[in-house]
């Protein structure tokens, strides 16, 4: 069950533990008993979500209100960006008595120079 904030005009802030379909729904002040509406005074604690996905929450969020331009993007996202576009594993190189470069991988039929 989650819990709710709520904010009695006479004592204050106070919390109680709900179910979802009594969100939207007063609840009594603990102390005085008059009802008191739902508030929100607190973010929500991503604490214990994993990383990703609270980067994911994070630029929905931020997308929600000012998505962001095809130049913003760009300007954090150059060509060969390492972020989004997946590393290329090294070159195979391998090097004889002489100092040739051969790419055993790359061509095997052609002769290095």
């Amino acid at each position: 069950m989650p819990v709710y904030e709520y904010l009695c005009d006479a004592c204050g802030p106070f919390t109680d533990m709900r179910p979802m379909s009594e969100c939207d729904d007063p609840q009594a002040c603990p102390q005085c008993a008059d009802m008191a509406p739902r508030v929100i005074l607190t973010a929500p604690n991503f604490a214990c979500m994993p990383a990703d996905r609270r980067a994911a929450f994070a630029t929905n969020e931020r997308s929600r209100h000012a998505p962001q331009t095809v130049a913003e993007y760009k300007a954090k996202h150059g060509p060969g960006c390492g972020c989004c576009s997946p590393k290329k594993p090294p070159r195979l190189m391998a090097k004889s008595k002489s100092g040739a470069k051969g790419f055993p991988t790359a061509r095997p039929w052609m002769i290095s120079h």
